[in-house]
C-alpha cells in the first residue's frame, strides 16, 4: 500500500490493538517532539512502504487509528526530538524502533554500525549523532489477533506448598530429543507435545519454570564471537514471546503456539511459570544500540545518573536499569504481567534480579510502588510470584526480606546445603533451619515455609553432576578467558577434576548427588529441580553457559544405565514427597509441644539417640544429625477443616567422610523400616530393612537414610532412645571458643 486512511485513534490501550474494524496504535513518549508510524509490506523490506505522522497525543500518549490495517501487519516507530546525550536525550528519527507493547516481534538484528544512534568510532563516542537509516536490519513489531480457542482451559491452581518446580530452557529441553518431530524440536510446541507432557508427569513435577521467553536480542559482542545470548536475559519486548522458539512462524503464529503449549500443560495439571527480566533491557549502556526504549524516551524508561544523565545507573551488571519509579514504566511492567496472566494464561513469574525492581533513590525499599501495586492487584496477587532477591548494587542481597505474597529463591538454602555436604565445619545449626523451611528467614513477618524456593542448582552455575565433579569453573568456551561466572561455587570434585574412570570417585559422586536431591525433596519449602539434573546432565564444568546454544546446554537424551538409574531414583523421590504431606507443610514446624497437645512435630537427635543439645548445635565438628517428623499433628487442616494426617519419618544425614553408628530413637518395642539409603545405588531399597528402636544403624560416610515408623505409636517414637548413649565430640580450644562466641 502507498496510502492509508487515518482516524484520530485512542490513547488506550497502549500498543497496536486489533479492534475488529481496524487497528489502534498508541505509544507513550513524554519528551518527544514528533512520532511517525512506519508500515512494512514484508520482513525482507529494506524500508517502510508508508510513513504516517502521528499527530494526536493525549496525556503524553501519541495515537492513531488505521481502519484499513489488519493482523499480520509489520510496523515500527520513528520518534523525533533532541539528540543531546549529556541531558539524557537520545532521540534519533533515523532509527526504526520497536513498539514497547508489541505482542509479537518478527526478525532479528542484523548487526551493523547503523543500529547505534551515534557514530561508532567517533572521537566523542556517543555524543555525535548517526543519521543513517537502520530499518533494513532491525526486527519489526507485528499486529496480532488475540483470538484463540482455549477449549475451556482451566488453570491447575496447585497450592505453592504442594508444588515441585522444574526449571528448563525452551530450546535446550527438546533440541536433541528424538521423541518429538524434528521440525518441532526446540520450540514451544515441543514443550506442549504428548512426549513432553508424559515426561513431566512421570517425573512428578507440578510446574515448569521457563527461562526467559520474552523477545530478546543477541548481543553484538556475542555474535562477533560466534555465540548467542542463549539464556535470553536480554529483553527487548515484554509482551512478545520470543519468535525463534516458534515452529510455526513469527508473524503472530508464535503467540498461538505459546498458548497451545500452555493449554496442553494445563490439561495435564501442570502449571507454567515464566522467568521474567524487567530490571533492564537489551539496549545496554550509553554505548549500546538504539532499538526501542532509548529512542522513544530515554530519561523516562531508564535510571540515569542524576549528576550526569549521559550515563546510566546500573544495578544489574548489564549497563542499564529500567526506571520503575516512572509511572508509565511501572504501568508497562504491570500491563505486561497482567497480559501474560489474562491473555496467555501463565500461572506465575520468577523475577530476575528482583532487588533492582524495588530500588528508589535511597536504595532497596520494600514499600516500593512495584510491590504495592502487585499486592493489591486482584489478578497478580493471586498467581505465583517468586523473587530472585538480589542484584549487583549496594545492599542488593535481600534474601528473607521480600514481603508476601512473594516467595524467594533461597540462596542461603543453596549455599548451606552445598557447604554441608562438601564437609565444611559449623553448618549443622543452619541445616536445621534449611530443612524446616528457613523459619529464621521467613517466619518473622508472617510468611510460610513456601516462601522458600529451595534449590541446590539452577541454570546459573554448575549442574548437579558438575557440582560434584569440578572444584573450579571451566568456561573457556565462553571466550572470555575463564573470567566470567562465579568463582565461589561451594563445589567439590570428590577427588579428581572432571570425568574419571576411578570407580570409587564415581560412586562417591553418585552418592553425593543422591544426598543433594534427598535433602532437597525432604526439606520443607518448595523444591526446584534444574532441568537435566534428574539424570545427571553435564556442562563439562561450564558454570555460566549463558552463551552456549549448542550441545553444552542442550539435553542429551541418550542415557547410560547409571543415568537411567538416577532418573528412576529422582522420580521415586518426587513421588514420595508428593505422597506424604508431612514433607510439604504449609505451616512452620514448632519444634515444641503444640498447645493443647503433647505432640512435638519435629525433634532432633544426635547419633547417640539423645536430643540435640545447644552445645552440639553450635559445635563446628557436628556433621551428623537425625530429624524426626511427626505426621499426627493437627495444626494443618484440609479445606473442610479436617486435620491432614501422615506417618512418622526419621531422616538421618551424615556429611562426615567416615561411617557413624546412629542409635534409633524412641521407646522400647518400636520398629523402624529403612526405605531409603543413599549408600545404595538405587537410593530406595528394593527390600526395605527393619530395625528396632535402640538399634545401632551404620550410617555410611557422606550418606542419608530415611526410616518409616511401622510398629508402635507415633507418640512412643517422640522420645530419646531407650538405649541412648553419650556422644563425645572434640572440645574447642580456648581460642576457638572465644572466636565462636564473638
Amino acid at each position: 500500500m502507498t496510502s492509508v486512511r487515518t482516524f484520530l485513534g485512542y490513547p488506550y490501550p497502549l500498543g497496536a490493538t486489533w479492534m475488529g474494524n481496524g487497528v489502534n496504535f498508541a505509544i507513550f513518549s513524554e519528551h518527544a517532539a514528533g512520532v511517525e508510524l512506519c508500515l512494512f509490506d514484508s520482513i525482507e523490506a529494506s524500508e517502510e512502504n508508508i510513513r504516517i505522522p502521528v499527530t494526536e497525543h493525549t496525556d503524553q500518549v501519541w495515537h492513531v487509528f488505521l481502519p484499513d490495517v489488519r493482523p499480520g501487519q509489520l510496523y515500527g516507530f520513528r520518534v523525533s526530538g533532541p539528540y543531546d546525550p549529556e541531558r539524557g536525550l537520545r532521540f534519533n528519527s533515523s532509527k526504526l524502533l520497536l513498539d514497547p507493547y508489541a505482542k509479537a516481534i518478527a526478525g532479528e538484528v542484523s548487526w551493523a554500525d547503523e543500529m547505534f544512534g551515534y557514530v561508532i568510532g567517533g572521537e566523542k563516542e556517543d555524543l555525535t549523532q548517526d543519521f543513517r537509516d537502520d530499518a533494513w536490519g532491525v526486527p519489526k513489531s507485528v499486529v496480532i489477533d488475540t483470538g484463540f480457542d482455549w477449549q475451556g482451559d482451566k488453570k491447575p491452581g496447585t497450592p505453592l506448598h504442594n508444588s515441585v518446580i522444574y526449571e528448563v530452557h525452551v530450546k535446550g529441553f527438546s533440541k536433541l530429543w528424538p521423541n518429538v518431530p524434528e521440525k518441532l524440536r526446540g520450540t514451544y510446541a515441543a514443550l506442549g507435545s504428548p512426549a513432553a507432557i508424559d515426561y513431566f508427569k512421570k517425573l512428578g513435577v507440578t510446574a515448569i519454570e521457563l527461562l526467559p521467553v520474552h523477545a530478546h536480542i543477541d548481543d553484538k559482542v556475542l555474535i562477533d564471537r560466534g555465540l548467542t545470548n542463549y539464556w535470553g536475559y536480554n529483553t527487548i519486548g515484554f509482551f512478545a514471546p520470543h519468535g525463534q522458539y516458534s515452529g510455526s512462524g513469527q508473524m503472530g503464529e508464535q503467540v498461538s503456539e505459546f498458548k497451545s503449549m500452555v493449554r496442553s500443560l494445563h490439561a495435564a495439571g501442570i502449571e507454567l511459570i515464566l522467568d521474567v527480566v524487567y530490571n533492564h533491557t537489551a539496549e545496554g549502556n550509553h554505548l549500546g544500540p538504539t532499538l526501542c526504549f532509548r529512542g522513544i524516551d530515554n530519561p523516562a524508561y531508564y535510571r540515569l545518573h542524576p549528576e550526569n544523565p549521559r550515563f546510566y545507573l546500573d544495578f544489574t551488571g548489564t549497563g542499564n536499569t529500567l526506571n520503575l519509579l516512572h509511572p508509565r514504566v511501572l504501568q508497562l511492567v504491570i500491563d505486561s504481567l497482567r497480559y501474560w496472566v489474562a491473555e496467555m494464561h501463565v500461572d506465575g513469574f520468577r523475577f530476575d534480579l528482583a532487588s533492582a525492581l524495588v530500588r528508589n533513590h535511597e536504595g532497596v525499599n520494600m514499600l516500593h510502588p512495584f510491590l504495592q501495586v502487585i499486592q493489591q492487584d486482584p489478578i497478580l496477587s493471586n498467581v505465583k510470584l517468586i523473587a530472585e532477591p538480589w542484584d549487583v548494587g549496594d545492599g542488593g542481597y535481600q534474601v528473607g526480606n521480600f514481603p508476601a505474597p512473594c516467595s524467594e529463591w533461597n540462596g542461603k538454602y543453596r549455599d548451606n546445603v552445598r557447604s554441608f555436604w562438601k564437609g565444611d565445619e559449623g553448618r549443622i545449626g543452619e541445616m536445621g533451619y534449611r530443612l524446616t523451611g528457613s523459619p529464621d528467614l521467613y517466619q518473622h513477618n508472617g510468611r510460610r515455609p513456601y516462601a522458600s524456593i529451595n534449590f541446590v542448582t539452577a541454570h546459573d552455575g554448575f549442574t548437579l553432576n558438575d557440582l560434584v565433579s569440578y572444584n573450579d569453573k571451566h568456561n573457556a568456551a565462553n571466550e572470555d578467558g575463564n573470567k566470567d561466572g562465579d568463582n565461589n561455587n561451594l563445589s567439590w570434585n570428590c577427588g579428581a577434576e572432571g570425568p574419571t574412570e576411578d570407580p570409587q570417585i564415581n560412586a562417591l559422586r553418585a552418592r553425593q548427588r543422591r544426598n543433594f536431591l534427598t535433602t532437597l525433596f525432604l526439606s520443607q519449602g518448595v523444591p526446584m529441580l534444574s532441568g537435566g539434573d534428574e539424570w545427571g546432565r553435564s556442562q563439562t564444568g561450564n558454570n555460566n553457559a549463558y552463551c552456549q546454544d549448542n550441545e553444552i546446554s542442550w539435553f542429551n537424551w541418550t542415557h547410560n544405565q547409571r543415568q537411567n538409574q538416577f532418573l528412576e531414583f529422582t522420580r521415586k523421590l518426587i513421588a514420595f514427597r508428593n505422597a506424604h504431606p508431612v514433607f510439604r507443610r504449609p505451616k512452620f514446624l514448632q519444634g515444641r509441644r503444640i498447645r493443647g497437645s503433647e505432640i512435638r512435630d519435629v525433634m532432633w537427635f544426635n547419633p547417640g539417640g539423645n536430643e540435640m543439645s545447644d552445645e552440639e548445635w553450635s559445635s563446628p565438628f557436628v556433621r551428623c544429625i537425625g530429624m524426626l517428623l511427626s505426621g499426627d499433628s493437627s495444626d494443618v487442616l484440609s479445606f473442610e477443616g479436617e486435620p491432614i494426617r501422615d506417618e512418622t519419618f526419621l531422616l538421618l544425614i551424615n556429611a562426615h567422610y567416615e561411617p557413624i553408628p546412629f542409635v534409633l530413637p524412641g521407646q522400647e518395642h518400636l520398629e523402624w523400616q529403612l526405605i531409603l539409603d543413599t549408600m545404595d545405588p538405587n537410593g530406595f531399597l528394593a527390600e526395605p530393612r527393619k530395625f528396632a528402636s535402640g538399634d545401632d544403624v551404620d550410617l555410611g560416610g557422606r550418606s542419608s537414610c530415611l526410616f518409616h515408623l511401622v510398629s508402635g505409636t507415633q507418640a512412643q517414637a517422640r522420645a530419646e532412645s531407650w538405649k541412648k548413649r553419650r556422644v563425645e565430640f572434640p572440645a574447642l580450644s580456648a581460642e576457638e571458643e572465644r572466636a565462636r562466641r564473638e
